[in-house]
């Protein structure tokens, strides 16, 4: 019987376990930072779980990358960090920051798992799902415990089904403007509490970063979420829903350097590509004309940013190249 486990690595197979490995090694050095930091002895063992489950991942991945013979990314280390520096965020952030990134690893692992065809790494990817799942659980059944967790606004049960008659429900440029569907809401409300948290990680950040264009790069992130909070709260606000809470006083005053400045820029990269890819589904779940135009208009904005981003990294020698396919030009010139 064929080994299944001895099939040569796809394309997507190779990009997941770089990508889990580049994740999981930066958090690493986040959740030891927050473990050395933490005082809330409710909020402590959820930090353990995330640091001890990325862990794991690593030493799984460290393992298969030597028995394939494939190149083990550099991804990151304790220098990158320093667990000494003086405390930087709140515990209340911490949590948030936890349940932003189960969500993130869940995303990632469903993609994986659509993808991936070896029976190892499909095994492999389903424990890294699960633990992003456990990793949700835990930190919102504390936050709601704790008085801390935002529920998305409610409206009120439709009365029976209704179909769509007239065009005037994609309207939203000129005229009266229908409500908000539920899925608007959702993503509007989304879109609020993911900019907060990643407004607050840059605050942080920026206060503690070393290089002049590293903090100039944070100010002008965090000035882009909170740009984008506003639209999105100003929407939610007009038809007459709340808007998330910001997060900004869980940042210290700390300008202590605590984390590099090669793994601040490869974060901030993570979590805006996340944003364009939260933009996206909501720019193609939103049907009013007004919204879609919106989302349309913000993705360039911080896809410039993204690549300003990547012209940092690239100067100063901190992008890791992913594996990429053969050069078939270069191998003809030999």
């Amino acid at each position: 019987m064929e080994d299944k486990t001895k099939i040569r690595l796809t394309s997507a197979e190779m990009s997941s376990l770089w990508s889990q490995y580049m994740s999981d090694t930066a958090s690493i050095c986040v959740m030891s930072y927050f473990l050395a930091k933490v005082e809330d002895e409710e909020v402590r063992p959820i930090v353990e779980y995330a640091l001890n489950s990325s862990k794991g991942s690593i030493a799984f991945l460290q393992d298969f990358f030597r028995k394939e013979s494939f190149p083990v990314p550099v991804g990151f280390t304790e220098q990158d960090v320093d667990i000494t520096a003086p405390r930087l965020f709140s515990d209340t952030y911490m949590l948030m920051y936890l349940r932003s990134m189960s969500i993130l690893g869940m995303a990632a692992s469903s993609a994986a798992l659509g993808l991936v065809t070896r029976s190892d790494l499909l095994d492999f990817h389903k424990r890294v799902f699960k633990s992003a799942v456990m990793l949700q659980d835990l930190s919102r059944e504390l936050m709601l415990k704790q008085g801390t967790y935002v529920r998305p606004p409610f409206v009120s049960i439709p009365d029976k089904v209704d179909f769509v008659e007239k065009q005037h429900f994609l309207a939203g440029f000129l005229g009266e403007k229908r409500p908000l569907t539920t899925i608007e809401v959702t993503h509007l409300f989304m879109n609020v509490q993911t900019n907060a948290v990643g407004k607050t990680l840059m605050i942080g950040f920026a206060q503690t970063a070393q290089k002049p264009e590293v903090k100039q790069f944070l100010v002008r992130g965090k000035q882009i979420a909170q740009k984008h909070m506003n639209f999105f709260s100003d929407i939610l606000m007009k038809e007459d829903l709340p808007a998330p809470m910001s997060w900004d006083t869980a940042v210290s005053d700390s300008t202590t350097k605590v984390f590099s400045d090669k793994l601040i820029m490869f974060h901030v990269s993570v979590m805006i590509a996340a944003g364009i890819g939260n933009y996206g589904t909501a720019m193609a779940a939103s049907p009013r004309r007004d919204l879609g135009m919106r989302y349309a208009s913000l993705i360039p904005e911080i896809s410039l940013y993204a690549e300003d981003g990547a012209n940092i990294m690239i100067k100063h020698g901190w992008l890791e190249e992913p594996p990429q396919a053969d050069d078939r030009n270069r191998l003809a010139k030999g």
